[in-house]
Parts: structure tokens; sequence; C-alpha cells
């Protein structure tokens, strides 16, 4: 069930260079850490980098979530939850925005504001974030296709697609178009078009991470690419794409860990409901690389993966 309010949202871009953050002490490996949703925080014992937070999702009323076909008109301010924020992003240096719909754009202001922490997106991802008060010299807007230099990390930002919604007509929608020139906030709801998406391969530590911030890809943009870690679009979505596991996998070269991403649905379904869908999305992974293992994240449980770059996990429950 696909919530039309996360069915509607933005971001695209335009390049500018970053800051370079000089090398300290050497890492102690990587430790991902699932913050819900498509979020997650990835850190090497220096760097802190937060993908998609969505923290305010765990507050919000369940009447917030509708699936696609029930429109009533309403167009909501829309207010993040800065204590669940505040208590799960306590430090972030930069983070990734893959689209900007609210449920991977509404938290980031409110973590760029709290931790000085630079934001990396598409040009909506950016309008947003200006208009909540994100200073310019916190923002590097991307396009897709850069291959950038952080010195303790660096960032390959790859062109890529939503999730097919709605039945294949996702892109019918005024939602999947750019987001408006000139935004004041308070921002509603139909502020967070999603104007492109984007995902990104985060080399880190002695790992390469490959991010996926939803349920679709372009097949060309990912052949080559070899992550140890993946953090792979899970929700239904995904079968409306065909052979999703099957293409992925082989254009990845099968990597050591996969971790299912985006697998609680926006809240809008049971956690019995949401853990059956990773569940099958899992075996799915397995049927096409017998060899990744599959790791279905708990919120807020930190995995260590060595310094080693052996893509081998310590993560909870085995």
């Amino acid at each position: 069930m696909i919530n039309r309010r996360f069915a509607l949202l933005a971001g695209l871009a335009a390049a500018a260079p970053g800051p370079i953050l000089a090398a300290a002490k050497p890492p102690q490996g990587v430790i991902l850490t699932y913050l819900g949703n498509a979020g997650w925080r990835i850190e090497d014992g220096r760097t802190v980098v937060i993908v998609d937070p969505f923290l305010s999702q765990f507050h919000l009323p369940r009447a917030f979530y509708r699936s696609a076909s029930e429109d009533d008109g309403t167009d909501d301010v829309l207010v993040p939850d800065e204590a669940q924020i505040d208590a799960h992003v306590p430090r972030a240096d930069f983070v990734l925005v893959t689209h900007a719909h609210q449920d991977h754009m509404l938290d980031v202001p409110t973590v760029a504001k709290h931790t000085g922490a630079t934001v990396i997106g598409s040009e909506g991802a950016g309008k947003i974030a200006r208009a909540e008060g994100v200073p310019e010299k916190q923002l590097i807007i991307v396009k897709g296709g850069e291959d950038l230099e952080f010195g303790a990390f660096s960032l390959r930002v790859i062109p890529s697609l939503h999730s097919e919604l709605a039945g294949k007509h996702y892109n019918n929608s005024p939602f999947a178009g750019p987001v408006a020139d000139d935004l004041k906030p308070p921002l509603r709801e139909s502020a967070y078009h999603e104007g492109g998406t984007f995902a990104y391969l985060l080399r880190i530590a002695g790992h390469q991470v490959l991010i996926m911030g939803g349920m679709n890809f372009i097949e060309r943009e990912m052949e080559g690419l070899r992550p140890d870690i993946a953090l792979i679009g899970a929700g239904a979505s995904h079968r409306e794409v065909h052979d999703y596991a099957g293409r992925l996998m082989r254009a990845l070269g099968d990597p050591p860990a996969v971790f299912p991403t985006h697998w609680d649905s926006y809240a809008n379904m049971t956690a019995e409901a949401a853990r059956h869908g990773a569940d099958l999305f899992a075996a799915e992974i397995k049927a096409a690389s017998p060899r990744t293992r599959v790791i279905i994240p708990a919120y807020f449980e930190p995995m260590t993966f060595g310094a080693s770059g052996s893509g081998r996990a310590k993560a909870p429950g085995g």
C-alpha cells in the first residue's frame, strides 16, 4: 500500500565542489545503524554520514498515512519531530538525500541546522533546505555522475529512478516533477516533489557502500560497481520492476552483504506485515545471489563491519 503523501515529492541537481575533510586517526571500520524508512547512520569513528533521515515517522499520527487512492484534498503543514531527530542524530557531518519526497527530506533541514552537517542532494532538495533556513555554505548540489573526494571518504553520485508507484502511473503525477521555486515556510506536503532520484556509492573505511533510497535503478549505472555492502530498496513496489533482484545482483557482482532498506513501507502497515515483506525480499536476493548474506536491520542497533573491508558484519543476533 502506497501512501499518497509519500508517493508525491522532490529533487534534482546542479554541481558544486565540497569541503575536504582532513584525515584524522585511522578508521576502526564502518558502523551502520538503521534509522527506519530509508534512513541510515554510517560512521567510521571520525565521520558521520546520515542518509535520508525520517525519524519523525515514529511520532507522526497514524492518520497522517493514507493510501494513494485516499486524496481528501488536504495539504497539511509538515512539522519534523525535533526531539526524536536529536535523540538519534546527535552528530552528523554530512547528509545524503536520495530524493526530496517528505519521507526522505522532511527531517534533513533540522539535522543540518542542529549539527552543522553539509547536505548533499539535488537542486530540489536544496530548495527545500534553503526555505527551511539551511545556509548555502552547508549545501552541495549535485546532478548525478559526480565522483567527489572528501579525504575521509569519497562519494559517487549515481543517476537513478524513483520507485514505480500507482500501478506504474507514478510519473503521470505532477508530484514526480521538480520542486517549486521560492518556497516559503511553513512548508506543506505539496512542496515535497521528487524532481529526480540518486543512488550513492560511499567509499569509507576500506568499504564500498551502495546506497539506494527507493525500489528502482538504472541498470547501466549499476553495472561494474562492486560494493561489499549494499543498502537495497525492499518495499513492495520493487515487484513493479522486471527481475529486480536478479538484474541488480548481476550488475553489482553479487555483493557479500545486502541490507534491505525502505522495508517498513512508510509506517502505513503493521510491523508484522512490514517484516514479512522484508523476509520475502531477502528470499528473492538469496535466490538471485546465494552467496550474498542478507541482513534485515533492526531499528537503531549499530552493526559493525571491520576495517579489513572483508564484507563480514557483526550484526545483532548473528
